[in-house]
């Protein structure tokens, strides 16, 4: 089975603009930012509420549990939010009401929340429309477990990280490209 495209920075920016041009741009913009830079699932994202992302005072909250019921696995685990998603839920915060924790973080045009094949949807009708074919639900979780392994980010976090009860699933996410082996060698 083929794993989802990684995508470099240039490209994210490239899925970032067109999320700009769609009906719903902060949230598209932001369920993509949230796939690159926590490595959540589909379904992970789908499951989000209000309360799981921001505190009583409505700012981002800097690390959150991920329940059971959310996760694909069946197990919680804590999810790390980074500066940069901190700031882009920040800019969400004006449009997504903070008072309802229970309430969906990202809600789909019908109103309530996406289901995980919704979601899945979502993100193959932004990749197919930007020229991505062979990206999916997963190539965000993908490249962000590639960007920090070549960080040199340890395997053992990087699975604590994605939720991984196996080192060996972790690496079987990281993508090896041809700049990368260049700068290996250079390493001698």
């Amino acid at each position: 089975m083929r794993q989802a495209q990684t995508l470099n920075e240039a490209q994210l920016r490239r899925v970032l603009q067109f999320c700009q041009t769609r009906r719903h741009p902060l949230r598209d913009r932001t369920i993509f930012l949230v796939s690159f830079n926590a490595g959540l699932r589909a379904k992970e994202i789908a499951a989000l509420t209000v309360g799981d992302v921001f505190d009583a005072a409505g700012a981002p909250r800097e690390q959150f549990v991920l329940q059971a019921a959310q996760t694909k696995g069946g197990k919680s685990r804590t999810v790390y939010i980074n500066q940069r998603l901190q700031r882009a839920l920040a800019g969400c915060a004006g449009i997504i009401p903070t008072t309802d924790p229970t309430r969906p973080l990202f809600e789909s045009q019908k109103g309530g929340a996406f289901s995980a094949n919704t979601m899945c949807q979502l993100f193959l009708d932004i990749y197919h429309a930007v020229g991505f074919k062979d990206a999916s639900s997963h190539s965000g979780r993908r490249t962000f477990i590639t960007r920090m392994a070549a960080q040199g980010v340890g395997v053992r976090v990087l699975a604590a990280l994605a939720g991984h009860a196996s080192i060996h699933v972790t690496q079987r996410y990281i993508d090896v490209n041809a700049d990368q082996l260049a700068q290996a060698v250079e390493l001698l």
